[in-house]
């Protein structure tokens, strides 16, 4: 008789969490970027006899590489340039608050710049990293002493991460060798990414992997609208390709919302609805014509919105491109303060406040010349973008060790100072595959720097960072688990849950009212809703010119969508990440997740009831009820977790009117 077989031993969430690892191909373009970036710099600085210029712009390019990851070069000036400024900046503060300003002084000064930099952190990615470089060059500016003044600092570093952005922007990429367009290289893919993740969903309908794969499709639309609105010196796309690009990335929308759809009503389609999208997706990557499309059939609405795409998306695609609007959220000046001063930047901000005043505080107290390392790597530790908290101190403890002990054994046999100039290029080129882990990313910067400083003149300091280290990880450790004022812990998944119920809110009240209007229904444009209009949270809703079939209702729609969609994958990356605490932090979230479901399911239903009120003009009962189902549950979830929301819209007032069900 054979024993039962017994069930895989299941780590606890914070442990796998530090054993995950992201997987996918090496960006060979970007590993040649990092190779050229730091270690040439150096060369240059080394040869000119200017070694502590070298190391300075070596570090704006290394911070750069950090934040260098696949996108649109448009995106990447954003993404790189924003945070470059902030680091220049941080050094100058720094450097000078260093020279002039007492220990004392300096600490309540850095404790106050972290304060700042961790609620502007709270805005968004590009906030986040720009905040994270803020505080570090001021940690670097105010503890390592070198010979330049501080403008002169800055300008090096600038210097470094402008070298990097500036091969960003001029080397091509394997995506230009398929379209043989220079121009749009992340762009092109991005959009085309959409189609194919259209064409997925649409498989999967019907199939319990349909969650997943709406979730992707959500994911990849957010890619490609970042890819495409990224700063320019027009308003509007400026050229003929870039105008069509922009059309067939606006044809996807419907497309998106008739999946979505059929996977709401779950019915399996037949399988030649996916063939369309992905003729488009090759149509977009190769820069060429479209060619016949099937025709799905035509049996219920979702099928006829999805048919109705297709079509004006093969219309759009044949006839070229206007300057269509992105349906992107446009954020106001107030609307980023209050995400600032919110929940979630009130509390990340005391958290990298306290973590990095008292790493700078200890730091000098230890009374050696470079402290730097203390506080930027307490930075480092407090942010939450890597991983829950102890997984973040487990892997950069380990990965400070390996590193550590690696450049020991580098330091030993290779020459000075050219070995080591060749190890930080090596280094450099290591960053954008290393990135995938905290630990081999925290080996690979650990390696870099230490190379760094020895050619600025520090001796071998392997030991004393692996024991600085540690004692950063000790610090934010009893930070991060200090009782904080009730109501204040999950501030950062309150934030984006928040934002997510008034997103969902927003999208269903227009639907709705497109539902009490006067001849709603296939083609009826309704009243215009001008040139804008404003969300609860504060987001613009612009519409700009319409797709053959878009009428401005239907254009405001999709980017209410949009904006509900982003804004709920962002929360579920914040509950996920909450989630992988510790048990003492993470119960501050329990029952968060299922809010998010709640929420998600509530979103897919408004876009089936759009689809199915485009299509006869009036909600079927079946959405109706499913509405109101959701927003009573909405509702209990709210009484019974700790987490201050927004009141749903009362679902009588919105949802049962004569007239409204079939």
């Amino acid at each position: 008789m054979s024993r039962p077989r017994r069930a895989p031993l299941a780590l606890p969430p914070w442990l796998a969490h530090a054993l995950r690892a992201q997987r996918g191909p090496v960006p060979w373009n970007a590993v040649l970027r990092g190779a050229l970036a730091g270690g040439p710099l150096l060369l240059v600085a080394v040869v000119s006899g200017r070694p502590s210029v070298g190391v300075l712009a070596a570090l704006g390019a290394m911070l750069a590489g950090i934040n260098d990851r696949p996108g649109s070069r448009r995106a990447a000036v954003q993404r790189l340039g924003v945070p470059a400024l902030a680091g220049a900046v941080g050094l100058l503060v720094g450097t000078y608050a260093g020279q002039y300003a007492g220990a004392v002084v300096l600490t309540l000064l850095l404790t106050a710049l972290g304060l700042l930099a961790g609620a502007m952190s709270a805005v968004g990615p590009v906030s986040s990293g720009a905040g994270t470089q803020l505080l570090v060059a001021a940690a670097i500016g105010a503890g390592m002493p070198l010979p330049e003044p501080g403008w002169e600092r800055a300008l090096a570093y600038l210097a470094g991460a402008g070298w990097l952005l500036a091969l960003r922007l001029a080397l091509p990429t394997p995506a230009i060798l398929t379209a043989g367009d220079y121009r749009f290289d992340g762009e092109r893919d991005a959009v085309a990414a959409v189609y194919d993740a259209i064409a997925a969903l649409l498989d999967a309908v019907g199939t319990p992997a349909a969650v997943a794969r709406r979730a992707a499709l959500t994911a990849a639309l957010d890619h490609a609208q970042d890819a495409l609105a990224g700063p320019r010196l027009r308003r509007f796309a400026s050229s003929s390709a870039e105008r069509r690009l922009h059309a067939q990335y606006t044809a996807a929308l419907p497309l998106a919302e008739a999946a979505t759809a059929l996977a709401w009503a779950g019915d399996t389609v037949v399988g030649r609805a996916s063939e369309g999208p992905r003729r488009l997706a090759t149509a977009v990557r190769g820069n060429t014509a479209t060619g016949p499309l099937p025709a799905p059939a035509r049996s219920a609405p979702a099928l006829r919105a999805l048919d109705d795409a297709l079509l004006r998306a093969a219309e759009t695609f044949d006839r070229g491109g206007d300057p269509h609007n992105l349906h992107t959220r446009r954020r106001t000046l107030g609307s980023l303060v209050r995400l600032g001063l919110g929940s979630g930047g009130r509390e990340y901000g005391l958290r990298v406040a306290l973590s990095f005043g008292a790493a700078a505080a200890v730091a000098q107290a230890l009374h050696h010349q470079h402290w730097y390392w203390l506080p930027a790597t307490a930075v480092f530790l407090v942010k939450p973008d890597l991983g829950p908290l102890v997984s973040r101190v487990l892997c950069r403890a380990a990965g400070t060790v390996l590193g550590a002990v690696l450049f020991a054994g580098f330091a030993a046999v290779l020459p000075r100072p050219e070995g080591l100039i060749a190890l930080v290029a090596v280094s450099g080129a290591l960053i954008p595959v290393a990135t995938r882990h905290f630990a081999a990313q925290t080996a690979v910067v650990t390696v870099l720097v230490l190379a760094l400083v020895m050619v600025g003149g520090d001796p071998q300091a392997s030991w004393s960072r692996i024991a600085e280290t540690l004692l950063a990880c000790a610090i934010v450790l009893i930070v991060g688990h200090l009782p904080m004022p009730r109501g204040q812990r999950g501030g950062g998944v309150r934030a984006r849950l928040t934002e997510a119920c008034t997103a969902a809110h927003a999208y269903l009240a227009h639907v709705l009212d497109e539902a009490r209007t006067p001849g709603a229904g296939p083609g009826a444009g309704g009243p215009s809703p001008s040139s804008g209009a404003s969300t609860p949270n504060g987001v613009t809703v612009s519409v700009g010119a319409a797709l053959p079939g878009e009428t401005d209702e239907r254009a405001a729609r999709w980017t209410l969508r949009r904006e509900a969609y982003r804004s709920l994958a962002g929360a579920r990356a914040a509950i996920a990440l909450s989630g992988a605490e510790l048990p003492a932090l993470a119960r501050h979230t329990e029952g968060t997740d299922e809010i998010a479901a709640v929420l998600e399911r509530l979103v897919d239903t408004t876009t089936a009831c759009a689809v199915h009120l485009d299509d006869t003009g009036r909600l079927g009962r079946r959405h109706t009820e499913r509405l109101t189902a959701l927003l009573d549950e909405l509702a209990r979830h709210r009484r019974h977790v700790d987490i201050s929301l927004p009141a749903p819209p009362p679902a009588p007032d919105l949802i049962r009117k004569p007239g409204l069900t079939a």
